[in-house]
């Protein structure tokens, strides 16, 4: 294929027979090494994959050539006096194709740990189940949990390691350890930024128009959960790469609780009869 030949993966000196068992097997073993340790991805085969990477998006722009593929949706998460509230959007989208409308984009890390999906899916969530792994491990060996602070750190290294060659990932961690709520920022570009208020995606700045107008910190658990939920909406009805299922999460002291999932359309419909009786 022409990606195929620009990526120069015609020189790769794998895969070149498909009907050799033996080899099929020594490919796979040397090439498909994350399967056994999910940190050794195969990197592009050629020499210095950031900076050819980097050659072939611009000549992508020239010829035509799409190298970056269009995502969009809308999460945000704020911490409050009862603990974090994590609100999503469900649509995943290519471009102005709607691949799903009912993805999941908060990933249950554990019992008091979630993450965001914002950017590429399959990035998102492939490190986030490393993530999970990571912290399991980790809680294992030192026979307690994880904090926010250090599991955010993982993703950073991560980030840090592979910045450059395509990854495509802008996620919050939202957790409760023994130093209390805790909430941070982490993207493909290794930024990691804690935080008390963040959106992330095509329509945060739609739910930043809500947020910022009625996030305060003694905010009482209904109010801060309704307060995630209109925001989202409100990005799903502006922003045409968010929409579905409106999921909200509330994190505690005592864990993550999933309080709802409504159809963005059904939100609407309730909001405008509360406007019509407001009158």
């Amino acid at each position: 294929m022409a990606l195929a030949e620009i990526c120069k993966i015609s020189h790769a000196p794998y895969m070149k027979s498909h009907d050799n068992a033996a080899d099929l097997e020594r490919d796979c073993q040397q090439y498909a090494c994350n399967l056994l340790n999910p940190f050794e991805l195969s990197a592009p085969p050629f020499e210095n994959p950031v900076k050819n990477l980097q050659n072939i998006a611009i000549d992508g722009v020239k010829s035509g050539i799409k190298i970056h593929f269009d995502h969009g949706t809308t999460t945000l998460g704020f911490k409050y006096q009862g603990g974090v509230i994590l609100a999503v959007d469900s649509r995943a989208t290519g471009g102005q194709f709607i691949g799903s409308q009912t993805m999941k984009k908060i990933v249950e890390i554990n019992q008091y740990m979630l993450g965001t999906l914002a950017g590429g899916a399959a990035d998102c969530v492939y490190w986030d189940r490393v993530l999970a792994k990571e912290c399991r491990l980790h809680e294992l060996r030192n026979k307690e949990r994880i904090s926010v602070a250090a599991a955010s750190k993982i993703m950073a290294n991560i980030s840090h390691e592979y910045k450059g060659m395509g990854l495509s990932m802008g996620m919050m961690l939202a957790g409760y350890d023994k130093r209390g709520p805790g909430l941070y920022y982490v993207d493909s570009d290794a930024s990691r930024s804690p935080g008390n208020v963040f959106s992330v995606g095509s329509g945060s700045v739609y739910a930043f128009g809500v947020l910022d107008s009625g996030y305060r910190w003694d905010l009482k658990d209904d109010e801060a959960q309704e307060l995630g939920r209109r925001a989202i909406y409100n990005a799903t009805f502006r922003d045409a790469y968010s929409g579905g299922i409106v999921r909200v999460y509330h994190m505690t002291a005592d864990g993550w609780v999933n309080v709802s999932n409504t159809d963005c359309m059904d939100l609407h419909y309730k909001y405008e009869q509360e406007k019509e009786n407001s009158k």
